[in-house]
C-alpha cells in the first residue's frame, strides 16, 4: 500500500460501496492522505463481522477519514464500530443521482421497435439462479392469456448465460439470444447474453422485474428502471436497498411477489391495465427526483479536503 501510494501521490482517497481495505486506511493515514467513505452503507450484519475481527479493524476511523452515510441508520452502525459521530455525515444515496443518456434511450427506443411496439414487453434484469425459472414460469402464465407478451431476460452474471439458454431450451418457449443477430417477431423470450445493455433494455420494456431479490441475495437496484418511468416488481429480499425499496413500495411506484404465480398475475393486471403502469411509472419517477442531491452533498465535503497540502515528503 505505501508503495502503491507513493507511485500515485493522491491528494484524496475515496471509497465506494463501503471497502474498508485495513491497509489502505492506515497508510493513508500514516501519510495524511484523508479519505471519504462515499455514499456509506453498513449492515447489521457486517457491524456483527466487523466487531469479531477484533484488532484487524481497531483504531480504523482515524481522524483523515470522513464518512458520508447513506441514511442515519448507516450513519449510527459506523459509530458502533468505532467512528466518532463527528466524523459522520448522512448525505442519502447517489444512486438517486443517476442520469441515463439518450444513446441509452435511443437504442432501447430501437430494439422496442424491432420486437413490435404493440406488444407487452417486460424485462427481468439481473436475475440469479433460481429466479430464472420463476421468471420463465410467469411469462408462460402471461403468455397463456397474452400471447405476443415478450420477456427480456437479463442474467446478473456473464457465466451463467450458457446456463440459462439451457433452461430456455427446455423451457418450449421460442427464444432469441442478443448476442446472435436474428428476428424477433416470432421470439417470446429475448435472452440478453451480453454485458451493458440493461438499461437499454429497461428502456425497451413496460414493466420492469429486479432480480436478487426472490431469492436471498439483497436485492440489484431498483431505482434504474423506475428512473425510466417504469413500474417496478421485485422480490422480498431487499437488504441491499432496504431505504430505497421502502421508498418506492410506500408510493405505490413498486410492487412486490413472492413468487412465480405472484409475479405472473402482478405481469397480467400491470399488461391490462395502462393507467396503473403510468401511475406507478410517475410515482416512481417523483421519488428519484425527491431524493437527488447526494453527489452535491458529497462535493461539499470533498472540496474542502482538496486543498489541504500534500502530505510531507518524509511520509511519501
Amino acid at each position: 500500500m505505501h508503495r502503491f501510494l507513493t507511485r500515485i501521490v493522491p491528494g484524496l482517497c475515496i471509497i465506494m460501496e463501503t471497502e474498508l481495505w485495513p491497509n489502505l486506511m492506515r497508510a493513508c493515514a500514516h501519510r495524511g492522505t484523508p479519505v471519504v467513505i462515499a455514499s456509506a452503507r453498513l449492515s447489521p450484519k457486517s457491524v456483527a463481522r466487523y466487531r469479531r475481527a477484533g484488532d484487524l479493524f481497531s483504531g480504523l476511523f482515524t481522524r483523515n477519514v470522513l464518512i458520508a452515510a447513506q441514511t442515519a441508520d448507516d450513519g449510527e452502525r459506523f459509530v458502533a464500530v468505532g467512528a466518532a459521530a463527528a466524523q459522520v455525515s448522512v448525505v442519502g444515496n447517489v444512486k438517486f443521482d443517476m442520469r441515463l443518456d439518450a444513446d441509452t434511450t435511443q437504442a432501447g427506443l430501437g430494439l422496442r421497435h424491432s420486437i413490435g411496439v404493440e406488444r407487452f414487453t417486460w424485462v427481468a434484469g439481473s436475475t440469479h439462479a433460481g429466479e430464472e425459472e420463476a421468471v420463465l414460469d410467469a411469462h408462460a402464465r402471461l403468455l397463456e392469456l397474452t400471447p405476443r407478451a415478450m420477456l427480456l431476460l437479463a442474467p446478473r452474471h456473464r457465466d451463467r448465460f450458457e446456463t440459462v439458454a439451457a433452461l430456455l431450451e427446455s423451457s418450449g418457449l421460442s427464444y432469441r439470444r442478443r448476442s446472435k443477430a436474428g428476428p424477433l417477431a416470432d421470439a417470446q423470450v429475448l435472452l440478453v447474453d451480453t454485458l451493458g445493455e440493461l438499461a437499454a433494455m429497461y428502456a425497451a420494456a413496460d414493466v420492469a422485474f429486479v432480480g436478487g431479490s426472490m431469492v436471498p441475495i439483497g436485492g440489484h437496484n431498483l431505482l434504474e428502471p423506475a428512473a425510466l418511468g417504469l413500474p417496478v416488481l421485485c422480490g422480498p429480499y431487499q437488504a441491499n436497498n432496504k431505504d430505497i425499496a421502502a421508498k418506492l413500495l410506500a408510493s405505490g411506484a413498486a410492487a412486490q411477489v413472492q413468487d412465480a404465480v405472484q409475479l405472473g398475475e402482478a405481469l397480467l393486471h400491470l399488461c391490462r391495465d395502462a393507467p396503473e403502469r403510468k401511475r406507478m411509472g410517475q410515482a416512481g419517477v417523483e421519488i428519484v427526483t425527491a431524493n437527488r442531491g447526494s453527489v452535491a452533498a458529497l462535493l461539499r465535503i470533498m472540496e474542502p479536503l482538496l486543498a489541504v497540502p500534500a502530505a510531507p515528503a518524509a511520509y511519501r
